[in-house]
């Protein structure tokens, strides 16, 4: 499958596209069952995978395995990978972009923190020179044949989001996303600094974004919406409160909650995924 002209086809496509962002292959399994668009979140690996916090420690050949098993499970959704500052210089960010691509992602996000980089919702942030991220970008778009490229800013201040939307916008990246977006009032701006390229929104909860639904982001011409940590979120939540149950109720297992049989059935889907049909999320008015 073409998968990066397919998710090309979806970003220009009416509405809002909503990505999921998974964290493992139980994550994914879950949202893939309601969403058609799934998003390899660098926060969500760092946690499952090293249990560290997001702030450089992921490995590329550690995501593109994760890609791999992602692709064989999910052979028709979209995946999109972080891929963060393409894990530091150029070369290796060409390298680790065309394994991607080789073993079935559909798209990439790029960043142009320097390090040590941070979560985009979190403070400290430093952003490279313009002029040198604008090279590494390049080469990632040389290197790449297919493959669906996200152009991403790490800026703060508002002149400098929209002075590097504007820049992202004049490049040949498939999309522009400004991570971190204050308010609705500088997203309208960052809208109208990339001009007619498809803009992407990364919302996580607890981070500097406002909360927007999707007929409101349709509404502020926002073309991909990124939900990074949901499932993790989630997961974090369901997990404490299971253990704290356990432990209350002196070691009962709680009546009610999944067991083995939902579990190996969810888990079941995943060997003739080939043969099952993706199912789609509910679509949004087109602006």
């Amino acid at each position: 499958m073409d998968h990066g002209q397919a998710l090309r086809r979806e970003l220009a496509s009416a509405g809002v596209t909503p990505v999921i962002g998974v964290f493992d292959m139980l994550s994914a399994s879950v949202a893939a069952r309601h969403y058609d668009a799934l998003f390899v979140s660098g926060f969500g690996l760092a946690a499952s995978h090293y249990g560290l916090p997001d702030i450089g420690f992921i490995a590329w050949p550690d995501v593109v395995g994760f890609v791999q098993r992602l692709r064989l499970a999910f052979p028709r959704h979209h995946l999109l990978v972080d891929v963060d500052d393409g894990y530091v210089d150029p070369e290796v960010a060409c390298h680790a972009v065309r394994a991607l691509e080789q073993v079935g992602a559909s798209g990439v996000v790029l960043e142009d923190q320097r390090r040590p980089r941070r979560c985009g919702h979190v403070g400290g942030k430093q952003v490279l020179p313009l002029s040198e991220y604008l090279d590494k970008l390049d080469r990632v778009l040389a290197a790449r044949t297919d493959l669906v490229v996200v152009a991403r800013t790490d800026a703060t201040g508002e002149p400098e989001m929209l002075r590097r939307a504007a820049a992202l916008a004049a490049t040949d990246a498939d999309a522009v996303l400004v991570d971190g977006v204050p308010s609705v009032e500088v997203l309208r701006g960052v809208r109208r600094a990339a001009g007619t390229r498809p803009l992407v929104f990364n919302q996580i909860a607890g981070g500097r974004s406002p909360r927007l639904d999707l007929p409101g982001l349709a509404e502020l011409g926002v073309d991909v919406a990124i939900y990074s940590t949901p499932c993790l979120f989630a997961a974090h939540a369901a997990i404490e409160e299971a253990v704290v149950g356990l432990k209350r109720s002196g070691g009962a297992l709680p009546v009610g909650s999944i067991g083995v049989a939902e579990s190996q059935e969810l888990m079941a889907r995943n060997l003739g995924a080939r043969d099952l049909p993706a199912q789609r999320a509910t679509s949004v008015p087109a602006r």
